[in-house]
C-alpha cells in the first residue's frame, strides 16, 4: 500500500461525497411540481444516462494514471486546443461550484441561526471555511483522507435513517395521479430530466486526482461504477419515500426531505435533516476544495499554465494551485450571485462529459493494444447514446445558460494562444 495514497474505498467515499450535496435536499419538491410521481421514471432515465457516461469515464480512466480526468482524455484524443478548452473549463467550473457551495453553507447556517444571515456574516463565514480548507489541503492527501471519509459517512447517515424509517410510512395512494392534474404536460419530461440530471454532477471529479490514488488504472474504473450505483440507489429510494409520505404536498414545501422526515419522526427528523444539510454541503466543500486545485495542477503539468504552479510542499501538496484556486473562489463567493454562477456551471459541465464520451472510439483506434481495466460492451453504442442524449439535454437548457456556458469557452481561447505562443518561443 502506497503511503499517503487513496485506497479503493477512500476513492468510493470521495466519489459519493463529490456527487451528493445540497441539491438532493431540494430534489423531491422540484421534481414533484414539474411532473409528479412520474419523476421516478425521469430519475431512472437520468440514472441510465449517467451510467452510460460513467462507463465512458471508467474506460478512459483505465488508460491513464495522470491528474486531469476529462482534460487528459480530451487532450490525448483531440489535441492540445480541445484539451486546453476542456481543462480550462473544468478548472473554472470547479472554482464556481466551490464558491457556490461555500456560500450555500453560509446560507444554510444563516437559516438555522438568523443572526448569521447578514451579507457581512456570510462573507466572514465563507472566508473562515475557505481558509481552513486551504490549510487542510496544504497538509496533503493524508489529512484530507481522514476528514473526507468521516464527513462522507456523516452526510449519508440522515439519508439512511430517512429511507430506513420512511419505507414503513409509504402510502401507495400518494403515487396517483401519475402526472399533475392527471395529464402529461408536453416538455415536462425534458425540464425534469435536466433538473434531476444535475443532482448527479460531480462524478467526473473522481478521475481528476488520479495520481493521488493507489493503482488508479485498476481502482478508478471499478470505483466510478460502484459510486454511481450507490448514489442512484440512494436518490431513487429517497424520492420514492418522500413521495410516498407526502404525495403532492411535496411540491408545496421548500424543505421536502426535512418536512417528510418531520411528519414521521417529529422534531427529531427535522433536526437530523437540518444538521444533515450542513454536513452534506460542508462535506461537498471539503471534496471540492481538494479536487479543484488538481484541475489547475493538471493544466500546469502539461505546460498550459506557468511552471511555478506545479511546485509542491513537503507534504506533496501543490501549494500554488491550492492558493490560487482558493483566492479566486473566495473572490467569486463575495459576489453572492448564485443564479449567475450556477447557470455557467450547469452548461459548462457538459464540456467535460461530451468530449470524454467521444474519446472512447478514438482511443480504441489510437490505442488498440493498451490493456484496459474496464471496456464498455457493445462497441460504440453506449458512447454514441451518451453523446446524443447529452446533446438532447443541452437543447432543453435555457438560451442564456448556453450562452454563458459557451462564453467561458470563448474566454479560454486567447489564454491558450498566449501560452502556446510562449511555449513555441521557449
Amino acid at each position: 500500500m502506497s503511503k499517503g495514497k487513496m485506497g479503493f474505498w477512500t476513492i468510493v467515499l470521495f466519489g459519493i461525497n463529490s456527487i451528493i450535496g445540497s441539491g438532493i435536499f431540494l430534489l423531491p419538491n422540484n421534481a414533484m411540481s414539474i411532473i409528479g410521481p412520474a419523476s421516478l421514471g425521469v430519475l431512472l432515465f437520468d440514472m441510465l444516462l449517467v451510467l452510460a457516461m460513467t462507463f465512458c469515464f471508467a474506460e478512459a480512466s483505465g488508460l491513464f494514471k495522470d491528474n486531469g480526468g476529462p482534460y487528459i482524455y480530451a487532450k490525448e484524443a483531440f489535441g492540445n486546443f480541445i484539451g486546453y478548452e476542456v481543462g480550462f473549463l473544468t478548472w473554472i467550473t470547479r472554482i464556481i461550484a466551490f464558491s457556490t457551495m461555500g456560500v450555500g453553507f453560509a446560507t444554510a447556517l444563516g437559516g438555522i441561526m438568523p443572526e448569521l444571515s447578514t451579507p457581512l456574516m456570510k462573507n466572514i463565514i465563507v472566508t473562515v471555511i475557505f481558509a481552513l480548507l486551504a490549510v487542510m489541503n496544504l497538509f496533503g492527501v493524508q489529512l484530507f483522507k481522514v476528514i473526507q471519509n468521516m464527513a462522507t459517512v456523516a452526510k449519508i447517515l440522515p439519508f439512511v435513517l430517512f429511507i430506513g424509517m420512511g419505507v414503513f410510512f409509504i402510502d401507495s395512494a400518494n403515487f396517483t395521479p401519475l402526472f399533475p392534474g392527471g395529464e402529461y404536460t408536453p416538455g415536462s419530461f425534458g425540464t425534469a430530466a435536466v433538473m434531476l440530471f444535475f443532482t448527479f454532477t460531480g462524478f467526473e471529479s473522481i478521475a481528476v486526482a488520479a495520481s493521488e490514488m493507489e493503482n488508479p488504472q485498476k481502482n478508478l474504473p471499478k470505483a466510478i461504477l460502484v459510486v454511481i450505483c450507490i448514489v442512484a440507489a440512494i436518490y431513487f429510494m429517497l424520492l420514492a419515500c418522500a413521495i410516498g409520505i407526502m404525495g403532492y404536498d411535496l411540491a408545496n414545501t421548500t424543505v421536502p426531505v426535512q418536512e417528510a422526515f418531520g411528519r414521521i419522526a417529529g422534531s427529531f427528523g427535522v433536526g437530523i435533516v437540518a444538521s444533515g444539510t450542513l454536513v452534506s454541503i460542508g462535506a461537498l466543500c471539503i471534496s471540492s476544495s481538494f479536487v479543484t486545485p488538481y484541475s489547475c495542477l493538471a493544466l500546469a503539468e502539461k505546460g498550459m499554465l506557468p511552471a511555478a504552479m506545479t511546485k509542491r510542499n513537503r507534504f506533496n501538496a501543490p501549494y500554488w494551485c491550492i492558493i490560487a484556486s482558493t483566492v479566486i473562489a473566495l473572490l467569486i463567493a463575495y459576489t453572492g450571485s448564485f443564479t449567475f454562477l450556477a447557470s455557467i456551471s450547469v452548461v459548462s459541465r457538459f464540456s467535460q462529459y461530451i468530449p470524454t464520451c467521444l474519446s472512447i472510439p478514438v482511443f480504441r483506434k489510437k490505442m488498440p493494444d493498451v490493456p484496459r481495466a474496464f471496456k464498455i460492451p457493445f462497441g460504440p453504442v453506449i458512447p454514441v447514446i451518451a453523446v446524443l442524449t447529452s446533446l438532447w439535454l443541452l437543447a432543453q437548457a435555457k438560451p442564456q445558460q448556453l450562452i454563458m456556458g459557451l462564453g467561458a469557452a470563448v474566454i479560454a481561447v486567447p489564454f491558450y494562444y498566449f501560452v502556446y505562443k510562449n511555449k513555441k518561443e521557449e
